[in-house]
Protein backbone atom coordinates (compact mmCIF):
# COMPACT_ATOMS: atom_id res chain seq x y z
CA UNK A 1 0.00 0.00 0.00
CA UNK A 2 1.11 3.17 -0.93
CA UNK A 3 2.70 5.82 1.88
CA UNK A 4 0.07 8.67 3.16
CA UNK A 5 1.96 11.99 3.60
CA UNK A 6 2.98 11.98 7.42
CA UNK A 7 1.11 14.65 9.40
CA UNK A 8 1.37 16.31 12.65
CA UNK A 9 -1.86 17.53 13.23
CA UNK A 10 -3.55 15.88 16.45
CA UNK A 11 -6.28 13.64 15.62
CA UNK A 12 -9.57 14.87 16.62
CA UNK A 13 -12.01 12.82 18.64
CA UNK A 14 -13.18 10.71 15.65
CA UNK A 15 -9.81 10.13 14.43
CA UNK A 16 -8.43 9.25 17.97
CA UNK A 17 -11.12 6.51 19.07
CA UNK A 18 -10.36 4.65 15.35
CA UNK A 19 -6.86 4.55 16.32
CA UNK A 20 -7.59 3.64 19.63
CA UNK A 21 -9.62 0.53 18.37
CA UNK A 22 -6.36 -0.20 15.92
CA UNK A 23 -4.43 -0.12 18.06
CA UNK A 24 -6.42 -2.40 20.82
CA UNK A 25 -6.88 -4.61 17.81
CA UNK A 26 -3.32 -4.89 17.74
CA UNK A 27 -2.48 -6.38 21.05
CA UNK A 28 -5.82 -8.56 20.63
CA UNK A 29 -4.29 -10.07 17.61
CA UNK A 30 -1.14 -10.79 19.23
CA UNK A 31 -2.77 -12.34 22.23
CA UNK A 32 -4.38 -15.18 19.32
CA UNK A 33 -1.44 -15.53 17.49
CA UNK A 34 0.13 -16.53 20.95
CA UNK A 35 -2.78 -18.98 21.92
CA UNK A 36 -2.87 -20.63 18.57
CA UNK A 37 1.08 -20.90 17.96
CA UNK A 38 1.69 -22.27 21.94
CA UNK A 39 2.25 -25.80 23.01
CA UNK A 40 0.97 -25.62 26.56
CA UNK A 41 -2.86 -26.46 27.98
CA UNK A 42 -1.69 -23.57 30.26
CA UNK A 43 -1.30 -20.93 27.21
CA UNK A 44 -3.36 -22.53 24.81
CA UNK A 45 -6.62 -23.32 26.93
CA UNK A 46 -6.55 -21.33 30.02
CA UNK A 47 -4.99 -18.17 28.16
CA UNK A 48 -2.47 -17.39 30.78
CA UNK A 49 -0.77 -14.87 28.75
CA UNK A 50 -0.74 -10.91 27.68
CA UNK A 51 0.15 -8.97 25.13
CA UNK A 52 0.41 -4.89 24.69
CA UNK A 53 1.34 -2.24 22.56
CA UNK A 54 3.83 0.43 24.21
CA UNK A 55 4.96 4.04 22.47
CA UNK A 56 8.76 5.06 21.85
CA UNK A 57 8.81 5.94 25.44
CA UNK A 58 7.49 2.68 26.70
CA UNK A 59 3.96 4.04 28.19
CA UNK A 60 1.32 1.80 27.73
CA UNK A 61 -0.58 2.26 24.35
CA UNK A 62 -2.68 -0.73 24.42
CA UNK A 63 -3.30 -3.96 26.06
CA UNK A 64 -5.29 -6.64 25.24
CA UNK A 65 -8.26 -7.92 27.56
CA UNK A 66 -5.84 -10.50 28.49
CA UNK A 67 -4.65 -10.90 32.74
CA UNK A 68 -4.81 -7.66 34.87
CA UNK A 69 -1.49 -8.72 37.21
CA UNK A 70 0.61 -9.02 33.68
CA UNK A 71 -0.58 -5.80 32.28
CA UNK A 72 -0.07 -3.56 34.94
CA UNK A 73 3.32 -4.98 35.07
CA UNK A 74 4.62 -5.05 31.84
CA UNK A 75 5.61 -1.34 31.43
CA UNK A 76 8.20 -1.88 33.68
CA UNK A 77 9.27 -4.94 32.16
CA UNK A 78 9.55 -2.78 28.92
CA UNK A 79 11.84 -0.10 31.14
CA UNK A 80 13.95 -2.56 32.71
CA UNK A 81 14.93 -4.44 28.98
CA UNK A 82 15.68 -0.68 27.95
CA UNK A 83 17.33 0.24 31.40
CA UNK A 84 19.21 -2.82 31.59
CA UNK A 85 20.54 -3.11 27.10
CA UNK A 86 20.46 0.12 26.44
CA UNK A 87 18.40 0.16 23.06
CA UNK A 88 16.65 -2.49 20.80
CA UNK A 89 18.06 -2.48 17.16
CA UNK A 90 15.70 -3.45 14.19
CA UNK A 91 15.34 -7.27 15.17
CA UNK A 92 16.52 -7.25 18.16
CA UNK A 93 13.93 -9.25 20.57
CA UNK A 94 14.71 -8.97 24.98
CA UNK A 95 13.63 -11.29 27.49
CA UNK A 96 13.52 -11.72 31.19
CA UNK A 97 11.57 -12.78 33.72
CA UNK A 98 13.47 -11.17 36.96
CA UNK A 99 10.60 -10.18 39.49
CA UNK A 100 13.49 -7.48 40.62
CA UNK A 101 14.16 -6.20 37.43
CA UNK A 102 10.56 -5.45 35.82
CA UNK A 103 9.02 -8.89 36.30
CA UNK A 104 6.56 -10.78 38.47
CA UNK A 105 7.51 -14.35 39.55
CA UNK A 106 9.81 -17.02 37.67
CA UNK A 107 7.17 -18.40 35.73
CA UNK A 108 6.20 -15.18 33.41
CA UNK A 109 8.48 -14.71 31.09
CA UNK A 110 7.65 -11.62 28.54
CA UNK A 111 9.82 -10.87 25.48
CA UNK A 112 10.13 -7.20 24.32
CA UNK A 113 10.78 -5.99 20.43
CA UNK A 114 11.15 -2.57 19.16
CA UNK A 115 9.54 -1.54 16.11
CA UNK A 116 10.92 0.59 13.77
CA UNK A 117 9.77 2.22 10.49
CA UNK A 118 11.08 1.88 6.71
CA UNK A 119 13.26 5.09 7.50
CA UNK A 120 14.77 3.43 10.91
CA UNK A 121 12.56 5.67 13.22
CA UNK A 122 11.39 4.06 16.53
CA UNK A 123 6.97 3.78 16.18
CA UNK A 124 7.08 1.91 19.68
CA UNK A 125 7.46 -1.24 21.88
CA UNK A 126 5.64 -5.06 21.47
CA UNK A 127 5.69 -7.30 24.43
CA UNK A 128 4.26 -10.97 25.07
CA UNK A 129 4.24 -12.13 29.12
CA UNK A 130 3.10 -16.12 28.93
CA UNK A 131 3.37 -18.22 31.88
CA UNK A 132 5.18 -20.89 31.71
CA UNK A 133 3.94 -24.12 33.67
CA UNK A 134 7.90 -25.00 34.67
CA UNK A 135 11.17 -22.62 34.52
CA UNK A 136 12.81 -25.09 37.29
CA UNK A 137 13.63 -25.23 40.87
CA UNK A 138 13.05 -27.19 43.64
CA UNK A 139 9.32 -29.07 42.64
CA UNK A 140 7.47 -29.34 39.07
CA UNK A 141 5.78 -26.23 38.01
CA UNK A 142 7.86 -23.81 39.61
CA UNK A 143 5.77 -22.44 42.11
CA UNK A 144 7.07 -24.02 45.70
CA UNK A 145 7.08 -23.06 49.19
CA UNK A 146 10.59 -21.63 49.08
CA UNK A 147 12.44 -19.56 51.39
CA UNK A 148 14.88 -18.06 48.41
CA UNK A 149 14.21 -16.85 44.76
CA UNK A 150 17.16 -19.54 43.43
CA UNK A 151 14.83 -21.93 44.96
CA UNK A 152 11.97 -21.31 42.55
CA UNK A 153 13.67 -21.58 39.47
CA UNK A 154 15.54 -19.99 36.51
CA UNK A 155 16.07 -16.41 36.59
CA UNK A 156 16.43 -14.56 33.72
CA UNK A 157 17.72 -10.79 33.44
CA UNK A 158 16.78 -8.37 30.45
CA UNK A 159 18.93 -10.20 28.07
CA UNK A 160 19.14 -9.97 24.45
CA UNK A 161 17.55 -13.62 22.94
CA UNK A 162 17.56 -12.63 19.29
CA UNK A 163 19.65 -9.89 17.70
CA UNK A 164 19.14 -8.29 14.97
CA UNK A 165 16.97 -11.16 13.58
CA UNK A 166 19.47 -14.29 14.52
CA UNK A 167 18.55 -16.18 17.45
CA UNK A 168 20.93 -16.17 20.37
CA UNK A 169 21.00 -20.14 20.69
CA UNK A 170 23.59 -20.88 23.17
CA UNK A 171 20.64 -18.72 25.26
CA UNK A 172 18.05 -21.04 24.34
CA UNK A 173 20.51 -24.24 25.57
CA UNK A 174 20.79 -22.50 28.73
CA UNK A 175 17.06 -21.97 29.34
CA UNK A 176 16.15 -25.71 27.68
CA UNK A 177 18.50 -27.12 30.09
CA UNK A 178 16.72 -25.93 33.26
CA UNK A 179 13.09 -26.90 32.96
CA UNK A 180 11.46 -30.19 33.37
CA UNK A 181 9.79 -29.96 29.94
CA UNK A 182 11.77 -28.16 27.77
CA UNK A 183 9.94 -29.29 24.49
CA UNK A 184 6.87 -27.46 25.67
CA UNK A 185 8.92 -24.36 26.98
CA UNK A 186 10.47 -24.38 23.18
CA UNK A 187 6.97 -24.39 21.78
CA UNK A 188 5.79 -21.57 23.85
CA UNK A 189 8.60 -19.16 24.01
CA UNK A 190 8.88 -19.84 19.67
CA UNK A 191 4.52 -19.02 20.35
CA UNK A 192 5.74 -15.85 21.99
CA UNK A 193 8.17 -14.85 19.16
CA UNK A 194 4.92 -15.38 16.90
CA UNK A 195 3.00 -12.96 18.66
CA UNK A 196 5.79 -10.56 18.30
CA UNK A 197 6.26 -10.81 14.77
CA UNK A 198 2.32 -10.12 14.54
CA UNK A 199 2.34 -6.84 16.85
CA UNK A 200 5.39 -5.63 14.53
CA UNK A 201 3.78 -6.41 11.28
CA UNK A 202 0.57 -4.47 12.04
CA UNK A 203 1.88 -1.46 13.35
CA UNK A 204 4.17 -1.19 10.36
CA UNK A 205 1.39 -1.42 8.00
CA UNK A 206 -0.65 0.92 10.32
CA UNK A 207 2.33 3.38 9.91
CA UNK A 208 2.17 3.06 6.07
CA UNK A 209 -0.78 3.50 5.16
CA UNK A 210 -1.74 6.56 7.63
CA UNK A 211 2.35 8.11 8.26
CA UNK A 212 4.49 7.33 11.22
CA UNK A 213 3.71 11.07 12.28
CA UNK A 214 -0.08 10.36 12.62
CA UNK A 215 0.37 7.61 14.17
CA UNK A 216 3.21 8.78 16.90
CA UNK A 217 1.29 11.76 17.83
CA UNK A 218 -2.22 9.46 17.76
CA UNK A 219 -0.34 7.62 20.68
CA UNK A 220 0.33 10.65 22.94
CA UNK A 221 -3.01 12.09 22.59
CA UNK A 222 -4.48 8.00 23.72
CA UNK A 223 -1.91 8.34 26.31
CA UNK A 224 -2.71 11.57 27.52
CA UNK A 225 -6.51 11.22 27.37
CA UNK A 226 -6.62 8.30 29.52
CA UNK A 227 -4.52 10.10 32.01
CA UNK A 228 -7.48 12.90 31.88
CA UNK A 229 -9.84 10.62 32.32
CA UNK A 230 -8.02 9.09 35.48
CA UNK A 231 -7.52 12.60 36.96
CA UNK A 232 -11.09 13.29 36.19
CA UNK A 233 -12.29 10.13 37.99
CA UNK A 234 -10.42 10.97 40.77
CA UNK A 235 -11.87 14.05 41.32
CA UNK A 236 -14.85 12.62 41.46
CA UNK A 237 -13.70 10.27 44.77
CA UNK A 238 -14.16 12.50 47.84
CA UNK A 239 -11.06 14.57 49.57
CA UNK A 240 -9.13 13.16 52.44
CA UNK A 241 -7.75 10.34 53.69
CA UNK A 242 -9.32 6.24 53.41
CA UNK A 243 -7.73 3.51 54.83
CA UNK A 244 -7.38 -0.10 54.19
CA UNK A 245 -6.44 -3.13 55.49
CA UNK A 246 -6.50 -6.62 54.74
CA UNK A 247 -4.03 -9.98 55.38
CA UNK A 248 -2.32 -12.91 54.26
CA UNK A 249 -3.48 -15.52 56.12
CA UNK A 250 0.11 -17.41 56.39
CA UNK A 251 3.65 -17.68 54.41
CA UNK A 252 3.42 -21.87 54.43
CA UNK A 253 6.50 -21.24 57.16
CA UNK A 254 4.28 -20.28 59.92
CA UNK A 255 4.58 -16.30 59.52
CA UNK A 256 1.27 -15.43 59.74
CA UNK A 257 -0.80 -13.22 59.58
CA UNK A 258 0.93 -11.10 57.29
CA UNK A 259 -0.71 -7.30 57.38
CA UNK A 260 -1.10 -5.39 53.90
CA UNK A 261 -2.30 -1.93 55.00
CA UNK A 262 -2.85 0.96 52.46
CA UNK A 263 -3.76 4.82 52.45
CA UNK A 264 -5.28 6.59 50.11
CA UNK A 265 -4.74 10.29 50.24
CA UNK A 266 -7.15 11.99 47.41
CA UNK A 267 -6.41 15.55 47.13
CA UNK A 268 -8.15 16.79 43.99
CA UNK A 269 -7.44 15.07 40.47
CA UNK A 270 -3.92 13.92 42.25
CA UNK A 271 -3.75 10.79 44.90
CA UNK A 272 -1.32 9.12 46.73
CA UNK A 273 -1.29 5.56 47.73
CA UNK A 274 0.66 4.45 50.87
CA UNK A 275 1.91 1.38 51.97
CA UNK A 276 3.32 2.15 55.17
CA UNK A 277 2.86 0.20 57.56
CA UNK A 278 2.47 -3.10 55.83
CA UNK A 279 4.31 -6.11 57.05
CA UNK A 280 7.94 -6.73 55.92
CA UNK A 281 9.04 -9.02 53.45
CA UNK A 282 8.88 -12.70 55.10
CA UNK A 283 10.33 -16.08 54.60
CA UNK A 284 7.89 -17.82 51.97
CA UNK A 285 6.71 -17.19 48.84
CA UNK A 286 4.18 -14.61 49.07
CA UNK A 287 6.12 -11.11 48.94
CA UNK A 288 4.78 -9.08 45.71
CA UNK A 289 7.92 -6.93 43.82
CA UNK A 290 6.93 -3.18 42.90
CA UNK A 291 5.48 -4.22 39.73
CA UNK A 292 2.99 -6.62 41.49
CA UNK A 293 1.72 -3.46 43.81
CA UNK A 294 1.40 -1.34 40.98
CA UNK A 295 -0.02 -3.38 38.77
CA UNK A 296 -2.92 -4.31 41.76
CA UNK A 297 -3.10 -0.28 41.74
CA UNK A 298 -3.76 0.47 38.57
CA UNK A 299 -6.69 -2.22 38.32
CA UNK A 300 -8.71 -1.08 41.34
CA UNK A 301 -8.07 2.58 40.29
CA UNK A 302 -9.26 1.60 36.78
CA UNK A 303 -12.31 -0.10 37.93
CA UNK A 304 -13.34 2.67 40.73
CA UNK A 305 -12.69 5.23 37.42
CA UNK A 306 -14.24 3.54 34.66
CA UNK A 307 -17.47 3.29 37.32
CA UNK A 308 -17.88 6.38 38.46
CA UNK A 309 -17.19 8.20 35.06
CA UNK A 310 -18.97 5.35 33.25
CA UNK A 311 -17.02 5.30 30.09
CA UNK A 312 -14.26 3.01 28.98
CA UNK A 313 -10.31 3.99 29.58
CA UNK A 314 -8.49 3.13 26.70
CA UNK A 315 -6.99 -0.25 26.85
CA UNK A 316 -3.34 0.90 28.34
CA UNK A 317 -4.56 2.86 31.09
CA UNK A 318 -2.29 5.86 30.50
CA UNK A 319 0.68 6.70 32.46
CA UNK A 320 -0.51 7.36 36.02
CA UNK A 321 0.93 10.18 36.01
CA UNK A 322 -1.36 11.84 39.05
CA UNK A 323 -0.50 9.08 41.34
CA UNK A 324 2.42 8.84 43.62
CA UNK A 325 3.01 5.65 45.25
CA UNK A 326 5.00 5.10 48.65
CA UNK A 327 5.92 1.13 48.79
CA UNK A 328 8.70 0.73 51.66
CA UNK A 329 11.31 -0.92 50.91
CA UNK A 330 11.90 -4.74 52.10
CA UNK A 331 8.25 -5.32 52.24
CA UNK A 332 5.48 -7.46 51.74
CA UNK A 333 4.77 -5.08 48.74
CA UNK A 334 8.06 -4.48 47.66
CA UNK A 335 10.16 -7.25 48.00
CA UNK A 336 13.44 -6.50 47.51
CA UNK A 337 16.47 -10.30 46.79
CA UNK A 338 16.79 -12.48 47.61
CA UNK A 339 13.05 -12.96 48.47
CA UNK A 340 11.01 -15.85 47.08
CA UNK A 341 7.84 -14.46 45.30
CA UNK A 342 6.31 -17.02 43.16
CA UNK A 343 3.51 -16.39 45.58
CA UNK A 344 3.08 -12.23 45.38
CA UNK A 345 2.06 -12.33 41.78
CA UNK A 346 -0.44 -14.63 42.50
CA UNK A 347 -1.83 -14.36 46.41
CA UNK A 348 -0.39 -10.98 47.28
CA UNK A 349 -1.88 -8.90 44.61
CA UNK A 350 -5.26 -10.78 45.00
CA UNK A 351 -5.28 -9.18 49.32
CA UNK A 352 -3.73 -5.93 47.61
CA UNK A 353 -6.18 -5.21 45.78
CA UNK A 354 -8.69 -6.14 48.72
CA UNK A 355 -7.07 -3.76 50.57
CA UNK A 356 -7.27 -0.96 48.49
CA UNK A 357 -11.59 -1.80 47.79
CA UNK A 358 -11.53 -1.38 51.61
CA UNK A 359 -9.83 1.80 51.46
CA UNK A 360 -12.32 2.86 48.98
CA UNK A 361 -15.31 1.96 50.29
CA UNK A 362 -14.78 4.38 53.01
CA UNK A 363 -14.73 7.03 50.21
CA UNK A 364 -17.48 5.32 47.95
CA UNK A 365 -19.60 3.24 50.09
CA UNK A 366 -22.41 3.09 47.49
CA UNK A 367 -20.06 2.01 44.91
CA UNK A 368 -17.71 -0.52 46.04
CA UNK A 369 -18.17 -4.64 45.49
CA UNK A 370 -17.95 -6.78 48.26
CA UNK A 371 -14.87 -8.59 49.04
CA UNK A 372 -14.24 -11.46 46.03
CA UNK A 373 -12.73 -15.24 46.65
CA UNK A 374 -9.06 -13.30 46.97
CA UNK A 375 -7.32 -16.21 45.70
CA UNK A 376 -6.33 -17.76 42.89
CA UNK A 377 -6.46 -21.78 44.20
CA UNK A 378 -2.82 -22.48 42.50
CA UNK A 379 -2.78 -26.06 41.72
CA UNK A 380 0.94 -27.73 40.91
CA UNK A 381 1.57 -30.64 39.97
CA UNK A 382 4.69 -33.14 38.75
CA UNK A 383 6.33 -35.96 37.87
CA UNK A 384 6.44 -38.45 35.53
CA UNK A 385 3.77 -39.50 32.91
CA UNK A 386 3.33 -43.22 33.39
CA UNK A 387 1.63 -43.06 29.91
CA UNK A 388 4.33 -41.63 28.49
CA UNK A 389 7.41 -41.99 30.21
CA UNK A 390 8.06 -38.71 29.94
CA UNK A 391 7.73 -35.38 32.94
CA UNK A 392 5.21 -33.49 32.95
CA UNK A 393 4.49 -30.34 34.89
CA UNK A 394 0.85 -29.46 35.21
CA UNK A 395 -0.38 -25.78 36.64
CA UNK A 396 -3.53 -23.66 36.73
CA UNK A 397 -5.57 -21.68 39.04
CA UNK A 398 -9.29 -22.48 40.02
CA UNK A 399 -11.85 -19.61 40.21
CA UNK A 400 -14.22 -19.05 43.14
CA UNK A 401 -16.82 -16.60 44.11
CA UNK A 402 -16.90 -13.00 43.42
CA UNK A 403 -18.22 -10.14 45.82
CA UNK A 404 -21.68 -9.13 45.38
CA UNK A 405 -22.22 -4.87 45.01
CA UNK A 406 -24.11 -2.37 44.08
CA UNK A 407 -24.89 -3.69 40.49
CA UNK A 408 -25.93 -7.05 41.59
CA UNK A 409 -25.03 -10.73 43.00
CA UNK A 410 -21.78 -11.80 42.56
CA UNK A 411 -21.02 -14.52 39.76
CA UNK A 412 -19.95 -18.29 40.57
CA UNK A 413 -16.89 -20.03 39.58
CA UNK A 414 -15.21 -17.19 38.25
CA UNK A 415 -11.33 -16.08 37.83
CA UNK A 416 -11.48 -12.46 39.78
CA UNK A 417 -9.92 -9.69 40.04
CA UNK A 418 -5.75 -9.76 39.16
CA UNK A 419 -6.62 -13.04 37.59
CA UNK A 420 -8.75 -13.60 33.88
CA UNK A 421 -7.52 -16.78 32.94
CA UNK A 422 -9.99 -19.85 32.09
CA UNK A 423 -10.29 -23.44 33.23
CA UNK A 424 -8.63 -25.98 31.35
CA UNK A 425 -11.13 -28.25 29.77
CA UNK A 426 -11.60 -31.77 30.94
CA UNK A 427 -10.82 -33.13 27.57
CA UNK A 428 -8.08 -31.22 27.30
CA UNK A 429 -6.47 -31.53 31.15
CA UNK A 430 -7.21 -35.67 30.73
CA UNK A 431 -5.49 -35.96 27.54
CA UNK A 432 -2.24 -33.60 28.63
CA UNK A 433 -1.74 -34.89 31.89
CA UNK A 434 -2.06 -38.12 34.04
CA UNK A 435 -5.47 -37.08 35.65
CA UNK A 436 -9.24 -38.15 36.22
CA UNK A 437 -11.52 -35.21 36.76
CA UNK A 438 -13.41 -37.19 39.44
CA UNK A 439 -15.69 -34.15 40.67
CA UNK A 440 -16.14 -31.00 39.48
CA UNK A 441 -19.24 -28.67 40.48
CA UNK A 442 -20.18 -25.46 42.25
CA UNK A 443 -20.05 -24.72 45.67
CA UNK A 444 -23.81 -24.14 46.14
CA UNK A 445 -24.09 -22.04 49.41
CA UNK A 446 -20.94 -20.66 49.99
CA UNK A 447 -21.43 -17.66 48.82
CA UNK A 448 -22.46 -15.28 51.15
CA UNK A 449 -26.10 -13.60 52.11
CA UNK A 450 -26.90 -9.77 50.82
CA UNK A 451 -29.18 -8.15 49.31
CA UNK A 452 -26.65 -8.93 46.55
CA UNK A 453 -25.47 -12.13 47.48
CA UNK A 454 -21.99 -13.33 46.75
CA UNK A 455 -21.02 -15.81 44.32
CA UNK A 456 -20.22 -19.41 44.88
CA UNK A 457 -17.19 -21.19 44.80
CA UNK A 458 -16.05 -24.51 43.42
CA UNK A 459 -14.79 -28.02 44.05
CA UNK A 460 -12.75 -29.56 41.24
CA UNK A 461 -11.27 -33.47 42.63
CA UNK A 462 -8.58 -34.39 40.09
CA UNK A 463 -7.24 -38.46 40.59
CA UNK A 464 -4.02 -38.85 40.19
CA UNK A 465 -3.33 -42.26 37.50
CA UNK A 466 0.45 -42.08 38.46
CA UNK A 467 2.78 -41.13 41.67
CA UNK A 468 3.56 -37.24 41.64
CA UNK A 469 5.01 -34.37 43.29
CA UNK A 470 1.47 -31.96 44.72
CA UNK A 471 1.67 -28.22 45.67
CA UNK A 472 -1.00 -26.18 46.67
CA UNK A 473 -0.23 -22.44 47.21
CA UNK A 474 -3.89 -20.61 48.33
CA UNK A 475 -5.66 -18.41 50.43
CA UNK A 476 -8.84 -17.84 52.24
CA UNK A 477 -8.41 -21.09 53.86
CA UNK A 478 -8.82 -19.93 57.64
CA UNK A 479 -11.94 -17.10 56.89
CA UNK A 480 -14.03 -16.17 54.28
CA UNK A 481 -14.00 -13.04 52.20
CA UNK A 482 -15.63 -9.94 53.89
CA UNK A 483 -19.03 -9.00 52.85
CA UNK A 484 -20.18 -5.06 52.52
CA UNK A 485 -22.66 -2.80 53.76
CA UNK A 486 -24.16 -4.97 55.91
CA UNK A 487 -23.51 -8.65 54.09
CA UNK A 488 -22.11 -11.14 55.29
CA UNK A 489 -19.11 -13.23 55.04
CA UNK A 490 -18.33 -15.77 51.98
CA UNK A 491 -17.36 -19.35 52.90
CA UNK A 492 -13.67 -20.08 53.19
CA UNK A 493 -12.35 -22.32 50.75
CA UNK A 494 -10.60 -25.85 51.96
CA UNK A 495 -7.72 -28.31 50.25
CA UNK A 496 -8.06 -32.20 50.97
CA UNK A 497 -6.37 -35.01 50.14
CA UNK A 498 -8.63 -38.37 49.90
CA UNK A 499 -6.92 -41.42 50.02
CA UNK A 500 -8.80 -44.50 50.04
CA UNK A 501 -11.92 -43.08 50.43
CA UNK A 502 -10.77 -40.98 53.50
CA UNK A 503 -10.84 -37.27 53.72
CA UNK A 504 -7.55 -35.45 54.74
CA UNK A 505 -7.39 -31.63 55.88
CA UNK A 506 -4.60 -29.91 54.03
CA UNK A 507 -2.53 -26.62 54.51
CA UNK A 508 -3.39 -23.78 52.47
CA UNK A 509 0.14 -23.83 51.46
CA UNK A 510 1.90 -27.24 51.25
CA UNK A 511 3.99 -29.50 49.32
CA UNK A 512 3.94 -33.54 49.55
CA UNK A 513 4.30 -36.61 47.63
CA UNK A 514 1.28 -38.16 46.10
CA UNK A 515 0.88 -41.72 44.71
CA UNK A 516 -1.52 -43.22 42.28
CA UNK A 517 -4.90 -43.36 43.16
CA UNK A 518 -4.92 -40.30 45.39
CA UNK A 519 -7.63 -37.54 44.91
CA UNK A 520 -6.54 -34.07 44.86
CA UNK A 521 -9.78 -31.56 45.90
CA UNK A 522 -9.51 -27.93 45.54
CA UNK A 523 -12.58 -25.90 47.17
CA UNK A 524 -12.58 -22.39 46.53
CA UNK A 525 -13.78 -19.34 48.53
CA UNK A 526 -17.24 -17.63 48.01
CA UNK A 527 -17.64 -14.41 47.47
CA UNK A 528 -18.86 -11.88 50.22
CA UNK A 529 -22.51 -10.86 50.13
CA UNK A 530 -23.19 -6.51 49.66
CA UNK A 531 -26.49 -5.16 51.60
CA UNK A 532 -27.95 -6.51 54.31
CA UNK A 533 -30.22 -9.64 53.49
Amino acid sequence: MASRPDSPAPPDAVTLEVFRHLFQAIAEEMGAALRRASYSPNIKERRDYSCALFDARARPVAMGDHMPVHLGAMPMSVTAALDELGSLAPGDVAVLNDPFRGGTHLPDITTVQAVHDADGELLGYVAARAHHSDVGGITPGSMPLAREIVQEGLRIPPVRWIREGVEDTDLRRLILANVRTPEERAGDLDAQRAALHTGRTRLLEMARSRGTAAVRTAMADLIDYADRLLEAGIRAIPDGRWEGEDALEDDGFGTGPIPIRVRLQVDGDRATVDFTGSSPQVPGGVNAVAAITSSATRYVLRCVVEDLLGVSLPAGGGSLRCVDWVLPEASIVNARPPASVAGGNVEASQRITDALFRALAGALPDRVPALSQGTMNNTTIGGIDPRSGEPFAYYETVGGGMGGGPGGPGLSGVHVHMSNSLNTPIEALEHAYPFRVVHYSIRRGSGGAGRAPGGDGLRRDLELVGDAQVTLLTERRLAGPSGFAGGENGAPGANVLIRDGTENPLPGKVTFDARAGDIVSVRSPGGGGWGTP
